[in-house]
């Protein structure tokens, strides 16, 4: 389990990566526009890490990772309350770029930037030593983590949960389209996705909710 130490490594690499500002400053492409945010929660007790794209204009504003719709449907098919949701002693969030990106010109959120995965990202799972379930939350978050398992696309990846989930390595990763609005055409498409992999989440969260912790 973590112990302090663990946990004051974890706490000065948090502090290097909410002061980081490579995106603007070292860029791969086009800096960032505007100042940089990054947004992210975690203790080195964490059972379950939330990976998922990058802030969006409200996370951006907030600071609190999720704290718009896409945070609420997320709660629900994890079966989560927002005190169990925000507890980052057993969940962390560590999206795949952790600044809002900014929006294209029809107001869609860009892809999280490139930046950010490679400088910390590593780093950072290397001080989360107890997390045994992953949530891969979009397309980017499943080619980092399930590399030649993301199949060939994010439908594929997500319908392939059961073989992906089954696998012998831990952390368990498991697959999950985007929560946001813009996903309800996938989500009436395809109805499995709520009927049969939510249910099965929703026991592994608690599962790994349920696992005793030891704070740091």
């Amino acid at each position: 389990m973590a112990q302090p130490a663990d946990q004051a490594e974890l706490d000065a690499l948090l502090r290097r990566v909410r002061g980081c500002t490579i995106c603007r400053d070292s860029p791969l492409g086009r800096p960032l526009s505007h100042e940089p945010r990054p947004v992210l929660r975690a203790r080195a007790s964490a059972r379950i890490a939330i990976c998922s794209q990058a802030p969006g204009v409200r996370v951006h504003a907030s600071g609190t990772p999720f704290t718009d719709p896409s945070g609420v449907r997320l709660r629900a098919w994890l079966g989560t309350s927002e005190e169990e949701f925000y507890d980052e002693s057993r969940i962390a969030i560590v999206p795949m770029g952790f600044c809002f990106p900014g929006q294209t010109a029809d107001g869609s959120d860009r892809p999280p930037r490139r930046e950010c995965a490679p400088a910390w990202r590593d780093l950072i799972f290397t001080r989360l030593p107890n997390v045994e379930l992953l949530l891969a939350i979009g397309r980017p978050a499943q080619v980092w983590h399930l590399g030649g398992d993301a199949g060939a696309n994010a439908t594929a990846a997500v319908a392939d949960w059961q073989r992906i989930v089954a696998r012998p390595s831990l952390p368990k990763v498991v697959p999950l389209p985007h929560p946001s609005w813009r996903n309800n055409a996938w989500l009436k498409r395809n109805p499995w996705f709520e009927a049969e992999t939510i249910p099965v989440v929703k026991a592994m969260v608690r599962r790994a909710l349920a696992a005793r912790h030891v704070e740091s």
